[in-house]
């Protein structure tokens, strides 16, 4: 079984990589190295074909796009397989497999396209830095027609309700700080309902910009862990600061941010919605402030589509570097050997 979701995400602040608490308990972390992101993505698939039917195979998908991933981590064997370009240089205890001992073809290293493919990346960046800069514009809109207390007591409310009658454990619970989702050169892309698809309770919070959602999600967070409940914390991937999903699996609930550009809604039973607009704003707050509102979201949507736009052209020097590399099957084969020979 495949449970996907993400490490890494390009955000308004550049790069963000949260893989160290996912594999911070695991005895085993081999990291691939090779210049190619296709090398690697094809042993990477190689590893979840061979251990799906048995185990439950964790897929690191990638910011660089759908073609791409950032690693495997089979968490009831203890061992994580990893893209190299993903670990941090200040990371211990990894066996490091220079993939480029067991490939013949190895090209001349193209400065210019890697130099194309940084400039556009860092281009994007900054279009996500200004758009989220304007985008705290509507947050000052709403929070000036916010009711705090009110969010407070939906928040104290809920916390009670999930947490009822469930046991007080004598440890805090761990904390796996990751992305459902980002930005890449496919558009903003996400995996919410493969992952809200096991789960027999689905909490979809609806709200605007600066209306508490992240705030509620954080309050839960913390009670869960601090009753002893291993917690995954799904960051946004505009704004890491924020938090766009808590999902508790020993309480088979999750929570996450349903407004665009990840908008979902009830399906099943099991599902609600939960919306602090509508509880705990002034009413006609849209109506009111429409023009400026519009605006806003205008302005700083015109910034993530410049975004898409950089990341698809630095996607396109990205595939004119990958184009220069290939391998045989015998190679692939003597390099999945080389991995089993590797795992404890």
């Amino acid at each position: 079984m495949r449970n996907y979701y993400y490490v890494t995400a390009n955000t308004a602040e550049g790069f963000m990589n949260l893989l160290p608490s996912n594999i911070n308990h695991l005895q085993q972390v081999i990291s691939l190295n090779h210049p190619s992101q296709t090398v690697k993505t094809k042993i990477l698939k190689d590893i979840i074909t061979k251990y799906e039917s048995a185990c439950e195979v964790e897929v690191l998908k990638s910011a660089l796009g759908e073609r791409y991933l950032d690693g495997v981590v089979i968490r009831e064997k203890g061992f994580a397989i990893l893209n190299h370009s993903i670990v941090p240089n200040d990371m211990s205890e990894v066996t490091e497999l220079d993939l480029r001992q067991y490939t013949q073809d190895t090209p001349v290293k193209n400065a210019e396209l890697e130099e194309k493919f940084i400039h556009h990346t860092e281009n994007a960046y900054k279009h996500l830095q200004t758009g989220l800069r304007i985008h705290d514009g509507l947050e000052e809109i709403y929070i000036r027609e916010m009711d705090f207390k009110k969010a407070d007591a939906i928040a104290d409310s809920f916390i009670q309700s999930v947490l009822h009658e469930q046991p007080k454990k004598n440890r805090e619970g761990y904390e796996y700080h990751r992305f459902f989702g980002t930005t890449t050169v496919d558009g903003p892309v996400n995996v919410v309902p493969h992952i809200t698809e096991k789960l027999s309770r689905v909490f979809y919070v609806k709200g605007r910009a600066g209306t508490g959602k992240s705030t509620f999600m954080k309050k839960v967070a913390s009670a869960c862990i601090a009753y002893g409940y291993d917690t995954e914390i799904h960051h946004c991937s505009f704004d890491p600061n924020s938090i766009d999903m808590v999902l508790v699996p020993a309480l088979d609930f999750c929570m996450f941010d349903s407004t665009d550009p990840h908008e979902f809604f009830p399906a099943r039973e099991g599902e609600e919605i939960i919306d602090l607009y509508k509880e705990t704003v002034t009413p006609g707050t849209d109506e009111k402030f429409t023009e400026e509102i519009q605006k806003v979201n205008d302005h700083y949507k015109s910034y993530m589509k410049e975004s898409v736009i950089e990341l698809k052209k630095s996607g396109e020097y990205l595939e004119a570097l990958e184009q220069q590399f290939s391998y045989t099957k015998q190679e692939r084969k003597e390099i999945n050997y080389l991995i089993e020979q590797q795992i404890q």
